[in-house]
């Protein structure tokens, strides 16, 4: 005899609900800031946000940061300051000491010029002595892209 629709529910409660407590719980998320040397081998940036942008300032700052400032009023650093670099002509930055490689390489700083100097600095403009810049991940140099066009003046 099969047992009574109610009793049979009752009993599936009864073995399903002890093993709904055996789930392992995901661990929290964990912040890591990286800083980064010339020379030091590429980084690759889980770029976990679907909003290229937050993706790019991650990027950003785990890559081009030890090197790059973004903001308009920064002080000189190892690279010159990123802060409205598109549509900007290279080696233009005034008061920053640039490679002979970069100031005679006549680039004018596009979305796709950047992408190629991040993921080979010495392959675009030999002789520059941007050395610590290679940026591995596709997609990471993209948000890069993405976010260094949100930096400059809006017009």
């Amino acid at each position: 005899m099969s047992p009574p629709p109610l009793r049979g529910l009752v009993l599936a409660a009864t073995v399903a609900l002890p093993l709904a407590g055996c789930a392992k719980k995901a661990p929290d998320p964990i912040e890591q800031i990286v800083v980064r040397k010339p020379g030091d081998p590429p980084v690759v940036v889980p770029l976990a946000s679907t909003d290229p942008v937050a993706a790019g300032k991650r990027a950003f700052a785990a890559s081009c940061s030890a090197c790059h400032a973004a903001s308009a009023d920064a002080a000189k650093g190892v690279g010159p300051a990123l802060y409205g670099v598109i549509g900007r002509k290279a080696a233009s930055v005034p008061g920053f000491a640039y490679s002979a490689a970069m100031k005679g390489s006549g680039l004018t700083w596009s979305g796709p010029e950047i992408e190629a100097l991040i993921a080979n600095p010495q392959g675009i403009v030999p002789g520059t002595s941007m050395n610590a810049g290679a940026v591995s991940d596709a997609n990471a140099r993209h948000a890069i892209v993405q976010y260094l066009k949100t930096l400059g003046p809006k017009g």
